[in-house]
């Protein structure tokens, strides 16, 4: 799927647009690359302290950004594709993206949830966020 997605020619675009380059955090199951970091895992060797203090720190931003997922499923419950969305038989990702807009959109009206309060930042308002979408 992340070869079909066009991410990483996307991301290589992107960084070579802006000058600089940046990674998208994943879990393990991603290939390391220039664009995509993942944990480091234990092998052979233990991790370092320096290794482990790094997963330490991702695991719990990784975790605040999946509670913006699971808010967007508990707006739209449909949405959960594990149980009620097929790959390639329905646009999964024109519905996830429609729903993430608006479940953006109620934040930015007052209903900022766990990730703003993670984070220390404000939601944008409503009309300063649709300006950037498009931006």
């Amino acid at each position: 799927m992340l070869a079909e997605s066009g991410l990483l020619d996307l991301l290589k675009n992107k960084m070579a647009e802006v000058g600089a380059v940046y990674r998208v955090y994943g879990d393990p199951t991603y290939p390391i690359s220039e664009y995509l970091e993942a944990p480091f895992r234990a092998g052979a060797a233990e991790l370092s302290e320096e290794e482990t203090d790094f997963n330490k720190a991702m695991a719990e931003v990784r975790i605040a950004v999946e509670w913006g997922f699971g808010e967007v499923i508990q707006q739209f419950a449909f949405l959960d594709y594990s149980k009620n969305l097929k790959i390639l038989w329905q646009p999964v990702g024109t519905l996830y993206t429609i729903g993430t807009l608006l479940t953006n959109c109620r934040v930015c009206l007052g209903h900022a949830g766990k990730v703003s309060d993670f984070f220390g930042v404000a939601p944008p308002s409503l009309e300063q966020y649709l300006k950037n979408q498009q931006d």
